[in-house]
């Protein structure tokens, strides 16, 4: 995804994991914003790296706001 602007309502973006709830983050500038970009490549995180939690719900929802948030951030 482009930005947090676009990402749909279903997604939140928050670096705290271990929740039910589904967030996306960029590991690079939140849960491995302290490694150096050499230490950062080494363990293969880099700018286009998107990690997604997901939460308790439906699949086919799930795979419906996916679409949706891909969708959003490729216009």
């Amino acid at each position: 995804m482009k930005d947090s602007a676009s990402a749909p309502a279903a997604l939140s973006v928050w670096a705290k994991l271990g929740k039910t709830a589904r967030r996306w983050l960029n590991p690079s500038v939140t849960t491995h914003i302290e490694l150096n970009p050499e230490l950062q490549a080494a363990a293969d995180i880099h700018a286009e790296t998107i990690r997604l939690s997901l939460g308790l719900e439906d699949p086919q929802d799930l795979i419906q706001d996916l679409v949706q948030a891909f969708e959003a951030s490729a216009k």
